[in-house]
């Protein structure tokens, strides 16, 4: 891949959510000194989980909303490391609808705004779990349009997911830039002809699997250059 390709007729900015706009380990941060030391081994392995299930339940047929997901996810965590306090368990989950954006977003949503960018979530979210995070973090304003996976019943990577961005914003794969910070999703969406810039946040490997994004960047504030913004 390219350091600084490109991108030309973009039309729009299309943004995976979790890891990507919203950072998931603040559920979890907001409630450290109650879960001791073992707060980030147990977010770790609810995200791990949350993942594993939505792909598990897209292979077995069995779909369930990311609320329940999530929920799920978080009681295998807390019951791997003994940790049986419901009113804790609660107060986690319900943080998991106002999570911090990382501080790299609001400024380059806003640049990408000014300079004409439709700016979009695509997500495995549900619809009322994604308004609740935008609004918590004042993005109402920047974002234009929250496509969720609910729509066709199944989790991302199925190609299904990311057409959700062509056919409901009438646009051709080329003139939507897809953002991710997860390797896997920004595979998934290349597979289907989307251009993708991979935000790299966590320093991960690049994925041995078919299709590859096109741009590898370390923030969100790389991205308006490469839009020539």
């Amino acid at each position: 891949m390219s350091d600084k390709p490109l991108f030309r007729g973009i039309k729009a900015c299309v943004f995976d959510a979790y890891g990507t706009l919203f950072d998931f380990n603040s559920a979890v941060g907001r409630h450290r000194e109650r879960l001791g030391n073992v707060a980030d081994q147990v977010s770790a392995l609810w995200r791990t989980k949350q993942l594993e299930y939505t792909w598990l339940r897209s292979l077995m047929g069995r779909h369930a909303e990311f609320w329940q997901v999530t929920q799920d996810a978080l009681d295998y965590a807390l019951d791997a490391f003994a940790v049986s306090d419901r009113n804790l368990r609660n107060d986690i989950i319900n943080t998991y609808l106002s999570l911090d954006c990382y501080p790299d977003v609001k400024g380059a949503l806003k640049t990408l705004k000014a300079g004409g960018q439709q700016l979009v979530i695509l997500s495995n979210g549900t619809p009322a779990m994604l308004e609740a995070a935008v609004k918590s973090s004042g993005l109402e304003d920047l974002i234009d349009r929250i496509l969720s996976v609910e729509e066709v019943g199944i989790y991302k990577p199925d190609p299904r997911v990311y057409r959700l961005a062509t056919d409901r914003l009438s646009l051709q794969a080329g003139q939507i830039v897809f953002l991710s910070a997860n390797a896997w999703d920004a595979v998934g969406a290349a597979n289907v002809g989307l251009r993708v810039a991979w935000i790299n946040r966590f320093g991960q490997r690049r994925e041995r699997l078919p299709s590859q994004p096109d741009a590898e960047i370390k923030t969100l504030s790389d991205l308006p250059a490469l839009l020539e913004i």
